[in-house]
């Protein structure tokens, strides 16, 4: 075993590229481990991070990656299914996959991202599986680490780009009446948060949920992105009920620009609860949306 080599499952999507970012600032040896092969930009010719071929529906695809590894991240996520792509394929079967081999390969350490607000009862199957998720990892792997971020946020992040796509419409409709309380978080925090997860000090919690600073209402995280922008638009209230609708209809088509997982999942706070581990018990302070805002999101 390399007591310095972290292999990172999905380290070239959104978070996981932050991720590899992290580690490797921090010292690690890091593996890639993804279906398609990719280094993150800036990382093309660090000769301590490359990259492994792997499926995490394969059991000899996961064994390879993470054989001789100290830690592994699992970062793989599913948003939409697909007909041959189901949420229980990645984040409850593939996620055990992971976990049962990192722990009859010797590892010490296994981080799973999760969210907040996974629920096993929740109407949502995406809701639902990265909850069933969490419980199966640590079934196979006791001492896993359980990291539920709030809504990410970053340059680049399809979050903001979304809602500044909303400032080309007339009116601007809102999730119910936009009151649903949010603690975006910055991309970077969490990788930093997970890196720190990563080392050699045990950590002091198996759960951690994070969020930044600040609490926001959706109604007031869209006002400030319009503001950002220079646009001012009327917000409308509309009913959850009407946004399900939508989403059955919307449905059927190849790539749905709305599915009723994304409804639940504005339905309910995404706030950290205080019963968890935190930034603070790591030793990070996250930074601000507001003040990170233009940052991440060119002005028009």
């Amino acid at each position: 075993m390399r007591p310095d080599l972290i292999t990172v499952f999905g380290g070239t999507g959104f978070l996981g590229s932050r991720i590899v970012h992290e580690l490797s600032n921090a010292g690690h040896a890091v593996r890639i481990a993804s279906r398609r092969a990719a280094v993150p930009s800036g990382l093309e010719q660090q000769a301590r991070v490359d990259h492994c071929r792997a499926d995490i529906r394969d059991d000899a695809d996961v064994a390879r990656a993470v054989e001789g590894a100290h830690g592994v991240v699992n970062a793989v996520s599913l948003y939409v299914e697909q007909r041959d792509l189901r949420f229980a394929t990645i984040h409850v079967d593939g996620a055990a996959r992971l976990a049962r081999a990192a722990h009859q390969a010797g590892l010490e350490r296994v981080v799973q991202l999760s969210g907040i607000g996974a629920d096993r009862r929740s109407p949502s199957p995406y809701i639902r599986a990265r909850a069933e998720g969490e419980v199966t990892v640590q079934r196979e792997f006791p001492n896993a680490v359980i990291v539920r971020p709030s809504v990410l946020f970053g340059p680049g992040d399809a979050f903001l780009r979304n809602l500044a796509g909303l400032a080309a419409l007339p009116v601007i409709p809102l999730f119910g009446r936009g009151l649903t309380r949010l603690q975006p978080v910055h991309v970077t925090d969490i990788a930093r948060a997970i890196a720190k997860l990563c080392g050699n000090e045990a950590p002091a919690q198996l759960v951690y949920e994070l969020g930044g600073p600040e609490v926001l209402t959706y109604r007031q995280i869209l006002t400030l992105v319009l503001t950002h922008v220079g646009r001012k638009r009327p917000l409308l209230p509309v009913p959850f009920g009407v946004w399900h609708a939508l989403a059955g209809l919307a449905s059927v088509l190849p790539n749905p620009p709305l599915t009723r997982d994304q409804i639940y999942l504005m339905q309910q706070d995404n706030v950290a609860s205080n019963s968890t581990g935190s930034f603070a018990d790591l030793g990070i302070t996250p930074r601000s949306f507001e003040t990170l805002l233009p940052d991440c999101l060119p002005a028009q």
